[in-house]
């Protein structure tokens, strides 16, 4: 079945703050959040309001916090056409523990679960596996999104993203991941957005931290069937100049670009 073009747009894709640098962050059409980090912020309000689902890849605060004011922003929008519902947040049932714990606990932000009444609420949080398949849409515009494995420090996924011209693959935060390759083996890959977070310099830490740095990235590479444009993402800000350079000398049939914050796959 042929499909209306898939739209993507990097909103964010750096590891952390500095100027011009936003976290985690990508628009899927002009209804889906893949992550929401920092990025988000720059969303016009009218855009913010028109997201009715979040897919988050894991808890860690770069990659949710813009949840929580996102809510905040466009309740008042939202709640003038209640037809839509609430905001469907989805993650890893351990990820939506920690949302409900740690962020909508009523003391570091409001309880936006039960807000503005626990009947009809601003924010829906709703769990999936490892391995499921989503679907956003209808027609020929319905999205398939499956949830990929991830290896981090906490429970945590990636995204692939269906198209005609093959799938969009976000690896969300990982470290080495061979649970990734063995469920891309034989798939049409379009596009691979996968992290590094630290140069070589620092592999010990990337290895700590549950991240890829060049050296590790290249491990990774070489379980990845065909030639791939792969774009990197997750460097930290003073982090960028070395992990680009580190990269580029990879020995890899795959092409191999940092990803830019404002780029657009259209697919």
């Amino acid at each position: 079945m042929s499909h209306s073009p898939v739209r993507l747009q990097v909103l964010g894709c750096s590891g952390s703050i500095a100027s011009g640098s936003r976290t985690t962050a990508f628009l899927l059409d002009d209804n889906v959040l893949i992550d929401a980090g920092t990025g988000v912020g720059d969303m016009a309000l009218d855009a913010m309001a028109r997201v009715d689902d979040i897919l988050v890849s894991h808890s860690h605060l770069d990659h949710v916090l813009a949840i929580p004011l996102l809510a905040d922003s466009v309740m008042k929008l939202r709640l003038a056409q209640p037809e839509r519902g609430p905001i469907r947040v989805h993650g890893l049932p351990e990820t939506l523990a920690a949302l409900r714990a740690h962020l909508f606990n009523g003391q570091l932000w409001p309880d936006f679960t039960s807000i503005p009444s626990a009947a009809y609420p601003i924010i829906r949080l709703l769990p999936f596996a490892i391995g499921d398949t989503l679907r956003f849409g209808h027609g020929d515009a319905e999205r398939r999104v499956e949830v990929l494995p991830a290896s981090h420090t906490v429970p945590a996924c990636g995204f692939a993203v269906d198209s005609d011209e093959g799938w969009w693959v976000y690896s969300g935060d990982t470290g080495p991941n061979p649970a990734l390759w063995a469920a891309l083996k034989g798939r049409r890959i379009a596009h691979l957005i996968i992290e590094t977070a630290f140069g070589d310099d620092e592999r010990w830490l990337a290895d700590l931290s549950g991240h890829l740095a060049p050296s590790s990235l290249a491990t990774e590479l070489a379980q990845l069937d065909g030639s791939v444009p792969v774009h990197i993402t997750h460097p930290k800000p003073g982090e960028v100049a070395a992990v680009v350079a580190q990269i580029r000398a990879i020995d890899t049939a795959h092409r191999v670009e940092p990803l830019v914050k404002g780029l657009v796959f259209t697919l």
